[in-house]
Order: structure tokens, then sequence, then C-alpha cells
């Protein structure tokens, strides 16, 4: 978390994580390149660069719509949510690498502009055989692009979180494109099915934990239906880790509370950053911990630690019959509230 907009500002987790994703990047490329060179020993370099990339950039395009449903099902995948804009931002310039030689191979050779010639070389837009599937490739990668260039926080800011959000929730036109761009026109020149299968396990995949991610919270929300002015019950005591939180979602509250000791809390479950999952983070240096992007909160009065100035709602709590008790009407963002302590 940071009060000034740096073009580079890694902490150690990020280096990490970034480390293995380079790591994983290089070694998917040597082996399909040593597989590729040993079934199609006639290939051209350009073909297996095409080709490589296409395939990384595709995988990778899955594993990152994957990443948010997967952590809301178990928080062993948090890890990989963290840093996700590395992971898309990477992606991209995979993509673009295929585009790149793509355009080289297919449409440099001639008088005609190369970003042209994808527009005008095909227009059988009416026929599913012979479709000009690399415009629908082309529109993808404009979209990533776009992505990758507001994935700074600069951007975040400046556009608004819900501008912001809502212009990278374009990733799922993104696949759509891609899937369309494969399927009408590599998979239509291949001579097995082996993309097809490929691309169907990785659509149903992204499908069902997005049900399954959505299914959970469905029945989280029902759990916690109560009037808003009125006390709703959380868990015991014990049932608490140190550190970490209990989320409730009660009408249109969505609420962490945290345990810090013995002591406990209640803030909004709601990050001012990017709308993060404060209650999946944990309490670091006496701050609550956003799991997205590191912002930090004081469970006691929801205020971010000078100098910044995020703060989010607080919620007052109560002990009754061995349970924590939230009531579900917030203070107003910033107020301080004296946390419940119980003797665990």
């Amino acid at each position: 978390m940071g009060h000034t907009y740096q073009a580079i500002s890694w902490n150690r987790q990020k280096k990490r994580y970034d480390r293995y994703l380079l790591i994983g990047v290089v070694l998917y490329l040597l082996i399909f390149s040593a597989l590729y060179i040993l079934l199609n020993p006639n290939g051209t370099p350009e073909t297996l660069i095409i080709r490589a990339t296409g395939t990384l950039g595709i995988f990778m395009l899955h594993t990152i719509l994957m990443i948010g449903p997967l952590a809301r099902l178990n928080n062993r995948f948090l890890p990989l949510l963290y840093n996700r804009r590395h992971f898309g931002v990477s992606m991209f310039l995979i993509g673009a690498i295929h585009a790149i030689f793509s355009i080289i191979q297919f449409h440099a050779l001639g008088n005609v502009n190369p970003i042209e010639s994808i527009f005008i070389s095909n227009t059988d837009y009416s026929s599913l055989a012979d479709f000009p599937f690399q415009v629908l490739g082309f529109f993808a990668l404009i979209i990533l692009l776009l992505m990758a260039v507001t994935s700074h926080d600069f951007w975040l800011a400046n556009l608004s979180p819900k501008f912001w959000k809502g212009l990278h929730m374009l990733v799922y036109v993104a696949y759509g494109l891609v899937i369309m761009h494969v399927m009408l026109g590599v998979v239509q020149s291949e001579s097995h099915s082996g993309a097809v299968g490929y691309l169907g396990v990785g659509l149903l995949m992204i499908v069902g934990l997005h049900v399954a991610a959505g299914v959970k919270q469905l029945k989280t929300d029902k759990s916690s239906k109560a009037d808003p002015k009125q006390f709703v019950k959380v868990a015991p005591p014990e049932e608490f880790i140190d550190g970490r939180a209990k989320m409730i979602v009660s009408g249109k509250e969505n609420i962490a509370i945290f345990r810090n000791g013995n002591a406990y809390s209640a803030i909004s479950n709601v990050c001012k950053h990017q709308n993060g999952p404060l209650g999946e983070g944990k309490i670091v240096n006496g701050c609550v911990v956003c799991p997205w992007h590191g912002y930090e909160y004081q469970p006691t009065d929801g205020c971010s630690p000078p100098p910044f100035t995020e703060k989010v709602s607080t919620y007052d709590l109560k002990l009754e019959d061995g349970l924590i008790w939230v009531k579900t009407l917030p203070h107003p963002e910033g107020t301080y509230v004296e946390p419940l302590t119980v003797q665990v």
C-alpha cells in the first residue's frame, strides 16, 4: 500500500510471485518447444513461436479466470489472487508476441498495411468454415492491452474503483473472443480434436468454479438475514483464529469480525481500494491487511494508518450466551468502537 504512485513498487511477496510466474512461463515454452521440434521436425521457428505463445496465453487466461472463484472456495489459493494483475499483464505480453509473429507471417509480406490486411484479406463473415477469425483475436488483444495499461493503481484512483472494475470485467469479453478465435481458426485447420477438448475442459472448469463460488456465497447470505438494526449471531469466541476473521452478510451489510488476541472488533468486509474481502486477510502489526493489494485498516476504528486516508465502517459487538453477536447497523466510516474483550 503506497500513498504515492511509483512505476515499480515490488515487495518481497510480489518478487516471489513474479519469480515463480517467470519460471512457469519459461518451463512451459521450453517443454512445448522440445515436443514441437520432436513431433514436427520440419516446422519453422515462426510457427513454433506462434503456437507456443498462443497455447501459453490461453492457458494463462484460463488460470486467471479460475483464481478468483478458487480463492473464494479455499483460502489456500489466496496467494495466487494477491498479485493477479501481474499475471494478467504477463498474459497480455505473451499474447502480444503471438499476435506480432502471426501478423508478420501472414500479413507483412504484401503491399498492404499489415493491420489493414487483417480486416480486408478475408471478409467472408457469413461463412463458418472461412470466418475471419484473426479479427476476433485482434479485438481480444486490444481489450487485454487496455486492461494491462490501466492495471496500475494510478488508473484505479483516477478512473474510480467502480469504473475501473467494470473496465476490467471486459476480460470475460476477451475470453469469449479468444475462444471463438481458436474454435473458428486453429481448430478448423487441425486434424484432431485435442484443441476442442482442451478448450471445452477449460470452459467447463471456469463455469463450474464460478457457479460453486456463487452457491457458497448465496448460502452465506441466506444464513445471515436479519433486521439490520438488530444483533446477529456470529460464533463462540474460541472458534475465532487469532489475527483472522469470520464474515457474515446481513441485508446490505458485509461484515468481518476480527480477533486480535483477546480483543474482538468488527469492520466492513469491503476494502476501499478495489472492494477486496478484508475478512480474508489477517492482522499484521495491529492492522487488518487486505489480501488483494495490501491496504491496511485499524480494526478498532476502520481507519488506515497515517499518512493514508482510507476508512471503512465499524460495528458494535456483544457477548451473550457464550456467543459473539454483531449489530448490523454500521457506524459512520472511521468511528472508533471499543473492542469486545473476551478471555479465551
